[in-house]
Parts: C-alpha cells; sequence; structure tokens
C-alpha cells in the first residue's frame, strides 16, 4: 500500500498550472517537523515535500491556500525521472495528493494571534475556543 498522511506548513504560494489537456495541476512544497528531546534540549527537524494536486483540488488550493498555511495532506509517494539538460538522468520524488484539509485559513491565520499578548492575559488565563460552555470540572474521570 502507497499512502502518506503529512501535517504541515506551506513552505511557499502554490504554483497554478494547466497540462495540454486543460486540466489544472497545482505544486508546493510542504514542511512537516518532528520534535523530540535529547539531553534536556529541544530538537528540531524539518523536512521538506513537494506535493502536487489536480484537477479541481489544484484550482481550489491555488485559489485559498497562501505561504505559512497548515494543511492535512493524503496521498501517494511517487518519484519520477527524466533525462536533463546535462545529459544526466534526474530523479523527483513528490506526493500525489488524493485529498486535503484546511487547518487553518488566512483569515483565520491573522485571528489566531494569542489573545493574551494584547491585554497582559497569561496564555493559562485564555481559554481555548468553546472551552467556557464546557464544564470540565462535572466530568466524573
Amino acid at each position: 500500500m502507497n499512502k502518506v498522511i503529512l501535517i504541515g506548513n506551506l513552505g511557499g504560494n502554490p504554483e497554478k498550472k494547466a497540462l495540454p489537456s486543460g486540466q489544472s495541476v497545482t505544486n508546493f512544497s510542504l514542511a512537516t517537523n518532528r520534535t523530540w528531546v535529547k539531553d534536556g534540549q529541544k530538537q528540531t527537524q524539518t523536512e521538506w515535500h513537494n506535493v502536487v494536486f489536480f484537477g479541481k483540488q489544484a484550482d481550489t488550493i491555488a485559489q485559498y491556500c497562501e505561504k505559512g498555511q497548515k494543511l492535512v495532506v493524503e496521498g501517494r509517494i511517487q518519484t519520477r525521472s527524466w533525462e536533463g539538460q546535462d545529459g544526466e538522468k534526474k530523479y523527483k520524488t513528490e506526493i500525489i495528493g488524493d485529498r486535503f484539509e484546511f487547518i487553518n485559513t488566512p483569515q483565520e491565520k491573522q485571528s489566531l494571534a494569542p489573545e493574551w499578548e494584547d491585554d497582559n492575559k497569561k496564555p493559562e488565563d485564555v481559554p481555548f475556543p468553546g472551552e467556557e460552555n464546557h464544564p470540565g470540572d462535572l466530568i466524573p474521570f
């Protein structure tokens, strides 16, 4: 089975083109992070993925996504090869997208600034959205 699920941030604005058939194709880079602690120090490794979507999804991504936006991408890994102008064989590994999901839209990104920055509240004093409607102390476990 060839299936990949990534959650990451766009490394740049998506680039949309049209194939000779007229079908849309959109390419973008997606950065994923792996974080761990080693010797008491937080370590982070960023991995960059080339992602390609076709058709209606390509149109939607090109229209609504921008650099820095967080997405969930599902698809398959594909490596293609071609001969470069220098005569050498070149390879590129890509994620061919089947499905995506917005984690935040460009408009939401601006509204995600922590409320506590403006009025000297600490992060722990600001409830998560909807938290004030859920009496957590009533949960019996």
